[in-house]
């Protein structure tokens, strides 16, 4: 779980128990506003430290540190492209038959990678999208 999801999960137990703390409405509205401001920038600074991280080891000329990325995406290019390219010519011309691949571990770092699961994050603590 995500440090986006848990902090969204804490705010609204979190304005509650303010509400019963602290008689002043607009006063526990306040702090539970603060509160949910703050989760979010705390959020958002670890992102953007992370993004500062991967622009280092993008920079690495080491292929221990900056190679693995681009090796996880030719992996995941390279199972998409059996079970959606490959293996429907070969098991429709051919009497052999090769292994359709797993994808479900393979799809969450694919779209790790390609930020999609970020994005659809975002959509979800918007409420532009259904959960």
């Amino acid at each position: 779980m995500s440090v986006t999801a848990i902090a969204s999960l804490l705010v609204g137990p979190i304005a509650e128990l303010l509400g019963k703390i602290i008689p002043d409405k607009d006063e526990a509205a306040k702090l539970a506003y603060e509160i949910a401001t703050l989760a979010e920038k705390q959020t958002h600074d670890i992102n953007l430290a992370q993004i500062e991280v991967n622009k280092e080891e993008a920079k690495s000329p080491s292929i221990f540190k900056g190679g693995w990325r681009p090796a996880a995406g030719w992996v995941c290019v390279i199972a998409l492209a059996n079970n959606y390219i490959i293996y429907p010519y070969v098991d429709a011309f051919s009497h052999h038959q090769l292994p359709l691949l797993d994808m479900s571990g393979l799809m969450p770092v694919l779209l790790g990678m390609l930020g999609l699961v970020t994005a659809r994050s975002f959509e979800k603590s918007k409420g532009v999208a259904a959960p």
